[in-house]
């Protein structure tokens, strides 16, 4: 009898996900709520581009064509590159675009049988004769419901869109009663270029945030407007936003994206002499931070702007939190175009916003909020049993409990692709789906619903050790080659993919690295 498996999301993950199930035979469908693929590529800002050096965003298998000859191709780049991905691997057949999945229920053993199972599913196997998801899916052009059953589902629907991060204000200090406008970033990303031009010009605009979308929507704003309308940039923490990814002319990647850079970091589940030799090595991995940051303060003139963070760049990088600075920004808040403004915290007025501790307010027309998105929120939304809603969201004090950063231990058949982040996603997507997909087929099993526990436990400590306040982010950033190898030993390949022990110890990892088993 054929396996029905379900796809929520024609993003990055969800095609690559759709092609590894193919290459098992089975037929998935994939439900996309938007009218084409591409995910967050589909709605951005008009000046958006890359934020990895192109050779580390690329598929194993499917390069960049040479007729994109840039290092950080704009986001019509991307979306192109990616559709070509898709037509070329078929998979377009296998998507039901303005498809939106409202809700997914399990149907199967009861909460307590399933509190009792000692293995995943009760069996440790993906399928079961005994449960289906029923899946909800909402035509978002008819506006009709339609239900599906399948045995596995993967959820493939990211974190950065859906569902916006709105600060919460007390009461008579939030945006009501502000007499300008207040908007996402969301909301400003899904307008056509021309309307979002005109919506900016001869206003004064405040944005809140200083990760990417903030610093895109700010050149923006200073395209429009100039320094007649200046932009104001509201930001509570400085972060090592990078000028490019060549400090002093060495490329980052020999710098991070080698098994050298991560013998120096305590890994979860390293045992004693790995240990020891990350304790022995802390001058080098201290040395590694201070030599990047010097850079970056040189190049983007940091102190003159009081915006050297007071965290270290591999922080930056155990958080994931890492962006390029759009070209020209520094000297647009030199000529006053831009202006930055720390708050700890702030509110609104019927002027404009208040930045605490100051008595005047920020005089503005209008405020866009780049303040992320409630990801975990988005992932819970998807269930309709509230026991399953409660165990994807976890503690609001832990990360989301994912074994693999894929399968929650006590959520039967069904996987989540692309929550936690790394600095190159697609790959981590790509290597992920591809474990997923030898799971699905028997290749291997997964180990005792406690064993999963205590792994998902072991990696909320060192995210928490490195990310500091960001750990919700669940980023393997720092050491994603240790990640990859333990996906790589699952699946029965050899961890170890260069030619040579020292290519092997300080070449960079990449993509192609993972091209065969």
């Amino acid at each position: 009898m054929e396996r029905k498996v379900a796809i929520i999301g024609a993003g990055i993950s969800g095609l690559l996900a759709c092609k590894y199930a193919l290459s098992k035979g089975y037929r998935p469908v994939v439900f996309e709520a938007q009218s084409s693929i591409g995910g967050v590529w589909t709605k951005t800002f008009e000046t958006t581009k890359l934020q990895t050096p192109k050779p580390l965003y690329q598929f194993s298998d499917f390069p960049w064509p040479d007729s994109v000859p840039e290092v950080f191709p704009d986001h019509h780049q991307v979306l192109e590159y990616l559709e070509s991905y898709a037509r070329h691997f078929n998979l377009l057949q296998h998507i039901r675009f303005n498809s939106k999945v409202v809700s997914i229920s399990y149907e199967g053993p009861s909460d307590a049988e399933m509190q009792a199972w000692a293995l995943w599913g009760g069996t440790g196997e993906p399928f079961s004769p005994k449960g289906k998801w029923n899946v909800t899916v909402q035509n978002t052009q008819s506006i009709s419901n339609e239900a599906y059953q399948v045995d596995f589902v993967i959820i493939c629907v990211g974190r950065f869109s859906g569902n916006p991060n709105i600060p919460e204000f007390p009461a008579g200090k939030g945006p009501e009663v502000f007499q300008g406008k207040v908007m996402h970033s969301m909301d400003y990303a899904s307008m056509d270029y021309a309307s979002a031009k005109d919506l900016v010009k001869g206003k004064h605009i405040a944005v809140v945030g200083l990760q990417k979308s903030a610093l895109d929507i700010a050149m923006e704003c200073s395209s429009a407007n100039g320094a007649d309308h200046p932009c104001t940039v509201v930001y509570r923490t400085k972060h090592w936003n990078v000028a490019n990814y060549q400090p002093w002319g060495v490329p980052i990647a020999f710098i991070y994206l080698n098994r050298f850079s991560e013998l120096s970091i305590h890994k979860p589940h390293e045992g004693f002499l790995l240990s020891l030799l990350a304790t022995l090595l802390s001058p080098v991995r201290w040395g590694r931070s201070k030599f990047v940051e010097s850079h970056i303060r040189w190049k983007l003139r940091l102190a003159n702007f009081d915006m050297v963070p007071e965290h270290t760049f591999l922080q930056e990088t155990s958080s994931c939190l890492i962006s390029k600075v759009p070209e020209d920004f520094y000297n647009r808040v030199e000529k006053g175009s831009i202006r930055l403004k720390k708050a700890a915290s702030f509110s609104f007025c019927k002027e404009g916003i208040l930045i605490d501790g100051e008595n005047e307010p920020l005089k503005t027309d209008m405020v866009i909020l780049a303040t992320g998105f409630r990801g975990a929120e988005k992932l819970k939304n998807i269930f309709v049993s509230p026991t399953f809603q409660d165990l994807i969201a976890g503690s609001t004090d832990k990360t989301v409990p994912l074994y693999r950063e894929c399968i929650h231990p006590r959520i039967p058949q069904l996987a989540i692709i692309g929550f936690s982040e790394s600095l190159t996603n697609l790959q981590t997507s790509e290597i992920r789906c591809r474990w997923l997909a030898e799971l699905l087929d028997g290749t291997f099993k997964l180990p005792s619903i406690k064993e999963m526990e205590e792994y998902v436990a072991e990696w909320d400590k060192y995210m928490k050790r490195n990310s500091d306040k960001y750990y919700r982010r669940s980023c393997i950033g720092a050491i994603q080659i240790w990640y990859n190898d333990q996906l790589c030993k699952d699946m029965g390949w050899n961890p170890r993919r260069k030619k040579g022990f020292i290519a092997e110890l300080f070449e960079p990892y990449g993509p192609t690295d993972y091209a065969h088993p």
